[in-house]
């Protein structure tokens, strides 16, 4: 009798699935990525403070900011290769609980290189952010659903840096500076528990019914291949595709490092903003990032039902739309008013944040399931060499010759990517995917 009330009850949980559990489970992820953004981006947002509080000078402060972009640009391909080759509940778990701890450790710094050194470390942990992202969207979304999907996953990236200048004020004004690293460091560790308690893999999720499970694998993708790291990135480096994608990634990212690391310290430098001011405001530019982010993937379907592109040729095409808002940033150099100025600025994270998006899509989109994450990861570090680069660049320059130089610059990167972009991705031919 007890033996078959036991069948009864497992033949009942086995039935309790979640209907479009996909989509639940790419909530998880923004989730995550969106602590993660809160976690990095409290640094910008502490910086008119910690500057005076710790002494740190304009050059030591982008020495701080590049410890942690020399990290994120080196680890990429290591953490993507990480989360192919052991899974990407476990290999993200780790990454995640690693940054959610050193983020605590800043309350403890007491210099800029202790920061810079924290930086470091937390930049490293950080980095499996951009190939999990890939990772999540091939295991979970068949490819006609890709590109929206990528889009919304797009959302948590700048959702978080949206939401950073809030918390970290509130944070800060109740708890001071060290405890508002503290905060952010318990939100991420906090979202590591819900990670390990409800994220499977498809084929294991307990939640997910047949029918869907079909419906992720229609594209009959051959199993993943695990390969030895060197080999992965040999790989990765003879396919001209992925060029096409790096090089855009690569110009791009110089905006996105400044909307993260830098706007706030130049609306208190350069517009005269307090904090209060600063987290009012500063928000505003991930606001239409995050719009930027759900456009995106919305956008291909327009290239697509309007123009007669392929899937691949709606990508680009999005990606290019991005590349010529970005033009916004230029025109920073010549405004005075000060919300303007967020305006323009805002309208430059709509636009980078469709080109990020369609990068990534391009990505699950051209390399097999076993390389996602690895791709994603060396995309990522082409695009932080760029970000580490141009902050240190700041970091000498803007107390000389002031920020709208490089704002001009940022306003036209994106224009050149985007060449190669089409050089090297766009279909030649007209047929539809």
């Amino acid at each position: 009798m007890s033996h078959g009330i036991q069948q009864d009850v497992t033949a009942v949980k086995a039935k309790r699935t979640i209907r479009n559990l996909r989509w639940w489970v790419l909530v998880l992820f923004l989730l995550g990525v969106t602590v993660n953004y809160i976690t990095r981006n409290s640094l910008g947002i502490l910086a008119p403070e910690l500057k005076t509080s710790l002494g740190i000078t304009t050059e030591q402060y982008s020495w701080i900011v590049g410890a942690f972009q020399l990290a994120y640009t080196l680890f990429q391909p290591v953490c993507g290769w990480l989360i192919d080759v052991i899974g990407l509940k476990l290999g993200f778990l780790i990454c995640a609980g690693v940054w959610a701890m050193v983020c605590m450790l800043h309350a403890g710094a007491g210099s800029w290189l202790q920061l810079a050194i924290l930086r470091f470390f937390m930049g490293g942990a950080e980095a499996a952010a951009t190939p999990a992202n890939a990772k999540t969207i091939g295991e979970w979304f068949p490819k006609k659903e890709r590109p929206i999907a990528a889009g919304w996953a797009g959302v948590g990236f700048s959702i978080g840096a949206m939401l950073a200048p809030p918390i970290i004020y509130f944070a800060h004004a109740s708890f001071g500076w060290q405890g508002a690293f503290m905060f952010t460091g318990v939100l991420a560790m906090l979202w590591v528990i819900l990670w390990w308690l409800f994220y499977h893999n498809p084929e294991q999720h307990p939640n997910l019914s047949k029918e869907e499970l079909e419906f992720i694998k229609q594209d009959n993708e051959p199993p993943a291949i695990k390969l030895p790291f060197l080999t992965a990135l040999k790989n990765v480096s003879k396919n001209k595709r992925f060029y096409g994608i790096a090089i855009p990634a690569f110009m791009a990212e110089p905006a996105w490092a400044v909307l993260s690391f830098w706007v706030p310290l130049y609306l208190a430098s350069e517009r005269g903003m307090d904090l209060k001011q600063i987290a009012m405001f500063a928000w505003l530019p991930f606001l239409a990032a995050d719009l930027g982010s759900v456009a995106s993937g919305y956008l291909t379907k327009i290239y697509t039902r309007w123009f007669g592109c392929t899937r691949t040729n709606s990508i680009v095409a999005s990606s290019v739309t991005g590349a010529f808002l970005m033009i916004s940033l230029a025109l920073v150099a010549i405004t005075k008013d000060p919300y303007v100025t967020i305006a323009l600025i805002s309208v430059g994270g709509f636009g980078h944040q469709i080109i990020s998006c369609m990068l990534s899509a391009l990505v699950v989109d051209s390399f097999d399931k076993g390389q996602m994450a690895t791709v994603n990861g060396m995309r990522g570090s082409a695009a932080w060499i760029a970000s580490f680069l141009f902050s240190l660049l700041i970091g000498v320059t803007a107390d000389k010759i002031g920020y709208n130089p490089l704002f001009i610059a940022m306003g036209f990167f994106d224009l050149i990517g985007a060449v190669f972009l089409v050089s090297f991705i766009a279909e030649r031919r007209s047929r539809r995917a």
